[in-house]
């Protein structure tokens, strides 16, 4: 099972937005993280899926993400 790297960022009005620097195409904006998270599972599911349907391999995932104490 491949991961791919998600980044949630709070909007102003309460809203959470996620996108996938793995993925193209793939940008949700939910009320709720949790839906932001689900609809970005759903998402790139749908999008490895259409690739593979096409005869075309999913995109390695190759972004990580950490943290530095300052």
């Amino acid at each position: 099972m491949r991961k791919y790297l998600v980044i949630y960022e709070p909007g102003d009005d309460g809203s959470w937005g996620a996108y996938s620097p793995d993925i193209d195409g793939v940008v949700v904006s939910m009320d709720t993280r949790e839906e932001a998270e689900e609809a970005m599972r759903v998402g790139i599911a749908m999008f490895i899926e259409e690739l593979e349907a096409r005869g075309e391999p999913a995109p390695a995932p190759r972004n990580l993400a950490g943290y530095v104490a300052a």
